[in-house]
């Protein structure tokens, strides 16, 4: 039996993680937008807004109409490194 919000919503799997420094350092490399959003407090949408106005706090990689995030990138800001 699948999982559901009240509205009828299956929950975001990114957004319920727990983000450990261990966590985000075992991503990779990059990760795409909404984990990223999701490990510094701020929801898709918020975050895609962000990203197009080039107000997201940390760089973002535009590859085709995907935004790319660099992991280290995200651990700088944390203040971890």
């Amino acid at each position: 039996m699948a999982t559901t919000t009240s509205d009828g919503r299956k929950p975001s799997r990114v957004q319920d993680q727990v983000w450990t420094i261990d966590a985000v350092r075992d991503l990779g490399v990059t990760t795409d937008i909404e984990t990223a959003g999701a490990i510094l407090g701020i929801g898709r949408t918020k975050a895609y807004d962000l990203a197009k106005t080039n107000e997201f706090p940390v760089r973002l990689l535009r590859v085709g109409r995907r935004y790319v995030v660099p992991v280290h990138a995200i651990l700088k800001l944390l203040g971890v490194e």
